[in-house]
């Protein structure tokens, strides 16, 4: 318990803005969980490290990810107002950009409203109700963990235990040479009503 109230007073720290390497540091004294540790909806939150995504996802309106069971993963789950998250499908966004040109994704326009509205616009496009993701246990700097690999992009997300509710997350996409970090909290409502978005 002393070791979770440290892990989650570190971590709230480190949400005010830290570096790549504080929160590597955090990331590596973590616990890994378990595939069965990461069931649920949970609520997405960037960990601003000066990353080119810091902020963008939000911007967008991200709310999180679900993780059904380890063959059905929603990995890019959206807020509606009013209703349940909506999940879209990574293969349909332009993840590519991103490594060709990473400085992109940093520019103060793409985290106005009106792209927002524009990305909302968007939505019958992306918009899935199958699983883009799996969870799998994965060797990641020395331990062994529950991990998401995405069906349709170079990417992996790792995840460490800060508490029974909260995971540290690191997003490795291949190309970029900096991880992208995020919490997730898990939302306990979502688990009465099931973890499907809609």
């Amino acid at each position: 318990m002393a070791l979770e109230k440290g892990a989650a007073a570190r971590l709230a720290r480190l949400q005010a803005g830290t570096t790549a390497e504080q929160a590597l540091s955090l990331f590596d004294a973590l616990p890994a969980p378990t595939v069965a540790d990461m069931i649920g909806r949970w609520r997405g939150a960037g960990l601003p490290t000066g990353h080119p995504l810091d902020g963008l996802l939000e911007a967008l309106g991200w709310h999180g990810k679900a993780f059904v069971d380890a063959e059905t993963v929603h990995p890019l789950l959206f807020a509606r107002p009013g209703a349940p998250p909506v999940a879209l499908d990574p293969a349909r966004l332009p993840v590519g950009l991103l490594v060709r040109w990473p400085g992109l994704t940093g520019a103060a326009v793409l985290r106005t409203p009106a792209v927002a509205a524009m990305f909302r616009a968007a939505w019958p496009l992306l918009r899935t109700r199958r699983p883009a993701a799996r969870l799998r246990c994965l060797a990641w700097r020395g331990r062994v963990g529950a991990a998401m690999i995405y069906d349709r992009q170079p990417i992996c997300d790792v995840f460490r235990t800060v508490d029974a509710d909260t995971r540290l997350g690191l997003m490795d996409l291949r190309g970029l040479p900096a991880p992208f970090f995020f919490v997730l909290r898990r939302e306990p409502d979502a688990v009465s009503r099931g973890s499907q978005p809609l």
